[in-house]
């Protein structure tokens, strides 16, 4: 019998190990590539590098996968902390919530599309009607603000990614699109459109964080005044 030297030996490869956290991280980076509708079990597969039926094992279907992925995404957002006024506390998780959305492509799409909820998400809601409750609303308007919050930033997102992702836009572009609408309207017959193309200016302004804080602002205000009408009655 010969003896093999050691140095020809070869080892055989280690099998890789797979979990469910891996497999929702990877779904995220592929979603950041590739956007919710290219989003597939047989690319995510193949991103992997494993076969099909090994992928599920770990999540039963796409369906829970959206879902995993959804709450991946909210566990990136913090909690807004309980301190200062209700109001900071909300323009602050408008604020946060918006940013974690924009940080991954179609994220608000995704969010709008997965129930039931993750437990990081439970955690935002959960801290949303506190801060309701605590501005003095009742629980049927609490519920009814948290669900036109979520309305609010979601969308607002939505839309603004779904600009952002237009092909050919470019920062430049953008502000040279915004500039052809504002020639558009301030070339509008006065007589027939006075007050479009007064506000020309106004209607082209290339400003999504001045917008978004102005609509936070607004709705803020809407809850103020029916809390100081709780507090009177």
């Amino acid at each position: 019998m010969s003896i093999v030297p050691y140095r020809e030996i070869k080892r055989r490869p280690k099998r890789r190990t797979l979990d469910q956290p891996q497999v929702v991280r990877a779904a995220l980076a592929l979603l950041d590539d590739v956007g919710l509708e290219a989003l597939t079990m047989r690319r995510l597969s193949e991103r992997l590098g494993i076969k099909a039926a090994s992928l599920y094992r770990h999540v039963r279907n796409k369906d829970e996968l959206l879902q995993l992925l959804a709450d991946e995404i909210n566990g990136e957002i913090p909690v807004v902390r309980p301190a200062g006024t209700w109001q900071a506390q909300l323009r602050a998780m408008a604020r946060s919530v918006r940013a974690g959305l924009l940080a991954h492509r179609d994220a608000a799409q995704l969010l709008a599309l997965t129930m039931p909820f993750g437990p990081q998400r439970l955690r935002h809601i959960e801290a949303l009607l506190r801060i309701l409750r605590a501005a003095g609303l009742s629980g049927r308007e609490a519920a009814r603000a948290a669900y036109h919050f979520n309305n609010l930033v979601t969308e607002f997102v939505a839309d603004e990614s779904r600009f952002a992702s237009m092909a050919g836009i470019t920062p430049s572009s953008r502000r040279k699109m915004y500039g052809q609408v504002r020639k558009l309207f301030k070339s509008l017959p006065a007589h027939d459109y006075p007050i479009i193309v007064e506000l020309a200016d106004d209607l082209s302004d290339n400003n999504p964080d001045g917008l978004f804080e102005f609509g936070i602002d607004v709705w803020i205000r809407g809850l103020a005044d029916l809390s100081n009408e709780r507090k009177r009655s």
